[in-house]
């Protein structure tokens, strides 16, 4: 009994011992599995919004921008200045009364003051300071949009790309099983006598060539996830699962409707808008030139002949005063306008910038709606195409099986539906790409909005 005690306890020491070892085995499987999860279109757009280099970027000048605007802020506030002055004189200073030296000081002086300044009016130049680094916010915003609508375009592109080259591996799969079996039926009629040897050989030589496309097919497949994985900042090598889309939702477009929301939201013509509000900024900061500057100005001081200056026989020790300080700079050979005639100048130069870039907008619009029309117009005529392709492929298929045709009408008719495969997912997934392609051109990124 004793043994068999002996033996169950050291049964359940090793089994206790194995636990943590399969639990470690189990982790890396569980971790393994969740990098295998399928990615939808809209995740790996979200994914890539909050990874993607650019747009962190943004973000850092979007921050540093609202520093400086907190910054313009605190001119409008006083500011406090402190100095302490320590002077140790050769000779004592001293008064000369009726001929006679009287001591006025010591020759040593220790002085210390407080300053307090509260600018009044600076000519409008500290306001149009503070617009100017709102205006930096507002660019350093839209930049960031723009960053994200960039980075929304590449990775739309990118997932239809792996698609495009899926399928294209899948077609290039089905004609080399398609071939194979071509190539078992030439080489059974073959032995039979019922073919010539050309026959086989045109056969097998459309079956290398097959084969050949098929390994252009992998490695294209394997460079397109290796891009979306590149857009999404995962290792290249990753083998990430993407979903499939095999339907669209054809929607019916108002042209007029969709010039005018990207007149509105596309952020390079947002960041002209700002170039000009900041233009007339700059102009007012020119003008203020041509202003006093006023300012309020309080101090406390102390001088004295000990560190603390709190000790002086010759005068009072302390002192506070208070000041209206004013400052003209009337006259400088017109540099405050040519510096105005400047600024104004280059508004001009942005106006005739923006009238461009709102032209080509409304072409980049246009033009997106054309691609978007040739793609699904495309997608009708490739579906039809495709079901004829595999009807032909069949029937001559066939009838090559019982020797109604020759192999060259079945390499043909693979050849064909090849062809028609390839022709209706491009369509499709072309349609796809138009569709980011109108969203960047809008302006728009799916499930969000401009921030302007």
């Amino acid at each position: 009994m004793s043994r068999f005690f002996h033996l169950v306890i050291v049964t359940l020491a090793a089994f206790s011992m194995c636990i943590p070892a399969a639990w470690a085995v189990e982790a890396p499987l569980a971790a393994e599995k969740s990098s295998e999860e399928v990615l939808t279109l809209d995740s790996a757009m979200e994914i890539a919004l909050e990874n993607n280099a650019a747009v962190k970027e943004a973000q850092q000048h979007y921050l540093a921008a609202l520093e400086s605007e907190k910054s313009a802020r605190a001119d409008f506030l006083p500011k406090l200045s402190a100095s302490y002055i320590y002077t140790n004189l050769k000779d004592q200073p001293y008064m000369i009364f009726n001929g006679m030296q009287i001591p006025a000081n010591s020759e040593e002086i220790y002085q210390w003051n407080i300053t307090a300044v509260q600018p009044l009016f600076t000519g409008f130049a500290l306001f149009s300071k503070y617009e100017m680094a709102r205006y930096g916010v507002d660019l350093q915003e839209t930049t960031r949009f723009l960053a994200e609508l960039d980075v929304a375009q590449r990775v739309r592109e990118a997932y239809c790309h792996v698609l495009l080259a899926r399928k294209a591996l899948d077609v290039s799969d089905e004609a080399v099983g398609n071939l194979e079996s071509h190539v078992r039926d030439a080489q059974r009629f073959y032995r039979e006598g019922m073919i010539p040897y050309n026959d086989l050989l045109k056969s097998k030589v459309a079956l290398a060539g097959a084969v050949q496309n098929r390994t252009r097919a992998r490695a294209n497949a394997d460079l397109a996830l290796s891009t979306l994985n590149a857009v999404l900042r995962f290792d290249i090598n990753r083998s990430t699962q993407v979903q499939d889309i095999s339907d669209i939702t054809e929607v019916l477009h108002d042209p007029d409707k969709l010039t005018e929301e990207a007149l509105s939201r596309r952020p390079e013509l947002s960041v002209l808008r700002i170039a000009l509000e900041n233009a007339d900024a700059m102009i007012r900061l020119a003008r203020s030139g041509y202003y006093p500057v006023v300012s309020l100005v309080g101090r406390y001081e102390r001088a004295g002949d000990n560190p603390q200056a709190d000790n002086n026989d010759y005068t009072n020790d302390h002192n506070a005063m208070v000041a209206l300080q004013a400052q003209w700079q009337f006259f400088e050979w017109g540099k405050t306008r040519a510096e105005e005639n400047r600024y104004a100048r280059e508004r001009d130069a942005l106006m005739e910038r923006l009238s461009e870039a709102e032209d080509m907008v409304r072409i980049d619009v246009k033009n997106s709606l054309l691609d978007m029309d040739v793609s699904r117009k495309n997608i009708i005529t490739a579906r039809e195409a495709l079901d004829q392709a595999r009807e032909n492929y069949r029937l001559v298929d066939l009838q090559y099986r019982q020797q109604m045709t020759t192999s060259t009408e079945v390499l043909d008719a693979r050849v064909y539906l090849s062809q028609a495969q390839m022709n209706y997912y491009g369509a499709l997934y072309g349609y796809m790409i138009s569709q980011a392609r109108l969203d960047r051109a809008v302006g728009n990124i799916p499930g969000r909005t401009s921030s302007r």
